[in-house]
């Protein structure tokens, strides 16, 4: 690991020999750390940093939600977990239209619980091949932070001040989180009782026992069904999460993994492939070519991925052809230096059929853990927009995630609805290996931010030379939409020099300026592996919460 050449940023990263765990929030950090120093694995301290997000991150993650998994074994054998639920079997088209829903799908409320909540399920997955550790022993600190309070951190402290109105318009959530009709202010308590009870059963009894056949899941569905939800006990005890076969490819000598479809994980490896027929590096970071290109490859990108990405067990993706370096060679030739494409107006390489084209948003938790043996594990999980379906199933203390919302109600669309189905995904964890040994756990929050904020730690690390801190950092930028912003903007943080932003608006490019550092940029994570000095070098992003502890 060479010396970093890169600017001197806000923090240094943090370096450590044993083990690291890298999260939103500091106090998930401290848990996942306490796992490792317990002499549990990486898997096992992702579950316990991904409990405790559930409870501090309410806006963000929860039980409710979706998960996805990256493990990389010391040898380089790299593995994945989709821990994404389908649609509920009532859930058909005919089901919203005849709830008055005929062109898009309802957005919040217990009719946008459509899916099965998969994350819980996930654990158990990666924890019966990976944990050391007994799985009640990771719940008990989400349980103490969910029934003795946890502060009010400055993510969640916005958040509920956005979302007050949404909050106070119903009962169950604005008793937990507006209980005086106001937004907390950073650093009140927050106190999820309900949710205490349902940890505690879930660490007692195991996911299956305790959630997807038991008392917590059958108060989660009731709850739901009241509200005219298509989720049913049958759904949740039919599922099970599953082990699939990731995706790849090289950048620069280095091979980048990524989840197969339903995510959007080959998204960044095309837009890779696009940006490694250019000399990177001589262009320099924060410099107008580097911007340009690159905005203008996820524009590419992009336009396959709106045309194709669904359920791969249900629609047959070109993936092979669309990761092709002739593919790639042949799109690169639509990027003009000095021409701005627009978004909107880029055609796919490749035709699904005629289809609006939907482009998604919403939040998520990214984080990674490297344990003593040398396991690397990079998750993510979510529960879609902010609060998720903004609704709490009964007493349960669950917020069901809105993944459903994204599906299409038009019988042509390739993520149309279907019972079973899963929806597209934004969701993306990323592992990286350099001559063939686990090198870098990575990802990060952000709808259509993930795969753009997937390449700027890539390049940054690998062509301009950065530390993992630096590499997050540094001033990100946002092509297309995020977190509700319907714009089709070329967003950039506001560190970002007046005079790159000048030319990349004469390029053409539909420059919105943020603040210098601005949430909508996603919350990024990262752990690098130095194999010849036997160190863990980790970073977490100072728009988050979150901190990198090792030991």
């Amino acid at each position: 690991m060479a010396a970093p050449i890169g600017p001197r940023t806000g923090r240094p990263p943090t370096r450590a020999r044993r083990g690291m765990v890298a999260t939103p929030h500091a106090l998930a950090s401290s848990a996942g750390l306490q796992a490792l120093r317990r002499g549990g694995s990486a898997v096992d301290a992702a579950i316990a940093a991904n409990a405790v997000l559930c409870v501090a991150y309410p806006h963000m993650a929860g039980l409710g939600g979706d998960g996805f998994w990256l493990i990389a074994a010391p040898d380089g054998e790299v593995t994945g977990v989709n821990a994404s639920g389908p649609a509920a079997m009532a859930a058909t088209r005919d089901y919203y239209r005849e709830r008055g829903h005929a062109d898009e799908m309802p957005l919040r409320g217990p009719l946008a619980a459509v899916t099965v909540p998969g994350a819980i399920d996930g654990w158990r997955l990666a924890h019966e091949r990976y944990g050391k550790l007994p799985w009640a022993d990771l719940f008990d600190d989400a349980i103490h932070c969910a029934r003795e309070g946890v502060a009010v951190g400055r993510s969640l402290a916005d958040w509920l001040v956005d979302d007050l109105d949404l909050l106070k318009a119903e009962g169950s959530m604005a008793s937990v989180f507006t209980p005086e009709g106001k937004a907390a202010r950073e650093g009140e308590l927050l106190r999820q009782p309900d949710l205490a009870r349902s940890l505690e059963i879930l660490a007692e009894r195991g996911a299956r026992e305790g959630f997807y056949e038991g008392e917590v899941g059958r108060r989660f569905c009731a709850a739901l069904e009241a509200g005219g939800s298509p989720l049913r006990t049958g759904d949740l005890a039919a599922y099970q999460a599953h082990w699939e076969t990731p995706l790849s490819a090289d950048y620069r000598g280095h091979t980048v993994y990524q989840m197969p479809p339903n995510t959007q994980g080959f998204t960044v490896l095309q837009i890779l492939a696009l940006v490694e027929g250019y000399d990177v590096a001589g262009w320099g970071d924060n410099t107008p070519d580097y911007y340009h290109h690159i905005a203008e490859a996820v524009k590419l990108a992009f336009a396959d991925r709106d045309e194709w990405l669904s359920d791969g067990h249900w629609v047959d993706i070109p993936l092979s052809e669309m990761l092709d370096p002739a593919y790639a060679d042949r799109r690169r030739e639509l990027i003009h230096p000095d021409r701005a494409m627009v978004m909107d107006e880029v055609e796919p390489g490749l035709r699904f059929g005629d289809q609006h084209r939907r482009s998604p948003s919403g939040d998520t938790c990214a984080f990674n853990a490297v344990d003593a043996d040398g396991l690397v594990v990079s998750v993510i999980q979510s529960i879609y927009h902010d609060f998720g379906c903004a609704f709490l199933a009964g007493d349960t203390g669950i917020i069901p995630q809105n993944r459903g919302s994204f599906f299409s109600l038009d019988d042509n669309h390739v993520n149309r609805m279907e019972p079973g189905k899963r929806t597209f995904h934004t969701l993306i964890p990323g592992i990286a290996l350099r001559d063939g040994k686990p090198w870098l756990a990575f990802g990060s929050m952000g709808g259509e931010g993930q795969p753009q904020s997937h390449v700027a730690l890539l390049t940054r690390l690998i062509d301009f030379g950065y530390d993992v801190q630096q590499a997050i950092e540094a001033p990100r930028w946002l092509m297309g939409r995020t977190w509700g912003i319907v714009d089709r903007d070329l967003s950039l943080e506001g560190r970002i020099p007046d005079e790159v932003i000048r030319e990349l608006m004469r390029r053409g490019q539909p420059v919105k300026m943020l603040p210098d550092w601005d949430d909508n940029m996603g919350h990024a994570q990262a752990i690098r592996i130095d194999h010849e000095r036997g160190l863990l070098e980790g970073g977490a992003d100072p728009r988050g919460d979150g901190a990198a502890l090792g030991w």
